[in-house]
Order: structure tokens, then sequence, then C-alpha cells
């Protein structure tokens, strides 16, 4: 018995290789996914189910040649076509986006807005954490505009001196390169305080926010698209990093962190390009009165 299973085994072993071979290249790339900014879900199987399929395909060779190779066609058939089904879906705008909004429904953001409130209020009895997020949200759609529009006029009041620059030095260089990074149907999913923190002679407050938007950017001249698909979602995580001032009370007097009045005088905000207030020449954008956002970045 055993000498002849070892015979068949001699016999059929290029075919057995070409099943370990062809399985192997099947599991390797089976599970490479999207590189895009969501996280996509689901996988095309585990290891324990491609061992089983590879182990069971070299039993039916041995056993059944002929029925080791139709099963072999047939798996190799379902494999391509779900292939084939999983690269048109990921060239569907509409499919996508339906992934993309629901993980952005699904997805669960830890909030210590209520926490980091009362260790505020401990140091700033006036501190409201819905007007603090309020005035987070804003600055942060305010942010957005002014990548569409290119214009740093609107970000300056509320940006440290440092990441306006920074922003402001990306910026220019779409306009020298003649594009436009359009962000666009901005849609927060979520916004609350992350956490607090005293820092030497300064404040930092750390605020997280999800949002849904369409990125893309296209040539300022023909208005084609240079990237990504302007009728794609994206489920994007930012932390948002402002700082003020050790020892900065909140004005109880007004309704709230606003970014249309100066902090110092109270007059309509026109910000110069070095930060300052152009009714009372106060620098307003390093912390001095009020919170300044100081970095922004994505999370994962």
């Amino acid at each position: 018995m055993k000498r002849n299973t070892l015979r068949k085994l001699r016999q059929y072993l290029p075919f057995i290789l070409l099943v370990i071979s062809l399985l192997t290249c099947l599991f390797a790339f089976g599970d490479v996914g999207n590189q895009n900014r969501y996280q996509s879900s689901g996988g095309d199987g585990g290891d324990g189910d491609w061992g089983f399929i590879i182990g069971y395909l070299i039993g039916l060779f041995i056993e059944d040649p002929v029925k080791g190779m139709i099963v072999l066609a047939i798996i190799l058939v379902i494999y391509f076509l779900r292939k084939k089904k999983a690269k048109k879906q990921a060239s569907d705008p509409s499919f996508i986006n339906k992934q993309v909004n629901n993980q952005a429904q699904t997805d669960t953001t830890a909030d210590y807005s209520a926490m980091v409130a009362a260790q505020i209020q401990t140091l700033d009895p006036a501190f409201s954490a819905d007007k603090f997020i309020g005035f987070a949200r804003e600055v942060f759609m305010k942010i957005q505009e002014a990548w569409t529009t290119k214009d740093w006029k609107p970000i300056r009041p509320f940006e440290s001196e440092t990441l306006f620059n920074q922003h402001k030095q990306q910026l220019d260089e779409y306009i020298r390169l003649g594009k436009t990074n359009v962000v666009e149907k901005i849609g927060i999913k979520h916004c609350s305080l992350h956490s607090f923190q005293e820092d030497g002679d300064k404040e930092v407050l750390t605020v997280w926010l999800n949002a849904v938007m369409r990125d893309y950017v296209i040539d300022d001249a023909t208005k084609k698209v240079l990237e990504s698909d302007p009728n794609r979602d994206w489920y994007m995580k930012y932390e948002m990093v402002f700082n003020r001032k050790a020892g900065v009370k909140t004005d109880p007097g007004r309704k709230g962190n606003t970014i249309t009045n100066c902090p110092n005088c109270g007059a309509p905000t026109e910000v110069t390009s070095s930060g300052q207030c152009s009714y009372c020449g106060s620098v307003i954008t390093n912390g001095e009165h009020d919170w300044v956002l100081t970095d922004i970045h994505s999370r994962n």
C-alpha cells in the first residue's frame, strides 16, 4: 500500500508542485488590500483555510489526478473572478463611498471631553468644552477652505507663526505649480477634547477630529484632475494641538472662542502676516491672549 502511494507521489510530483506553487502565489497576493487613506476591511481567507485547501488537493492528486486538476481549475476560476470583481469595485466611487461612510458611522473614538474640561476648569473656571469644540471645528473648516482658495489670510488669526509659515509655504508651492488642492463636501463625524497638560510656561490642549471629505488636485489652467478622484470620499482622522500661555483665563464676557475678533481689543480681526492685530498692534497668534493652533496632523 505504501509503495503504491509513493509510486503515485513520484509520478504526479510535478502536478503537486504546480498546485503548491499556484496556491502559494494566491495566498501571498490575496491580502494585499486597498492602499487608500481609509482602511479596507475583510480579506481573502486565513492561513488555516489555504493550508487545508493545499493539503486536500495534494491528497486528491495522489488518489485521482484528473479530479485534482478539475478541482484546481475550479478554484482558480473562482479566485480570478473574485479578483476581477474586487478590482472593479475598487475603481467604483459609489462602492468605495459606501465603505468609507459605513466606516465613519461605525468607527468609535473615545470621548474624554468631560474629563479634560474638568481638568482645565480647575485652572480656568469659565472654560467650556462645547464652545471650544465648536471653535476647533470652525478652525478645521477654515483651514480646508484656505487650501482650496489658496488664500492664507483666513487662517492667519488662529495659527501660530511656525504653523502658519509652514502652511503658507505649502500653499505658495501649489500656486507656483499652477495646481489647486480641492477639499470639499466635508462632513465632520466626531470632534472631542482628547488631552490637556501644563508644559512649562504654556498649556497644551489636544483635540481629536474625524471627517469624511473629497480631496483631490486639479490643474488650474485646464481644470484636469491630477490626483485622486473628485467623486470619491476619504475618511480622515486628525489631531489638532492648541497652545496658550499658562495662566491665561477664558473671558466670561465673550460668547466663546472666536476667530473674528481680536482677543486683546475686541476689534474685527484683520491680522498682518506677522500675526498682529491691525487695530491695536498686539501679536495675537502667540498664545498670549487665547488658544492658538500649533499643529494639525493625521492620526491612525
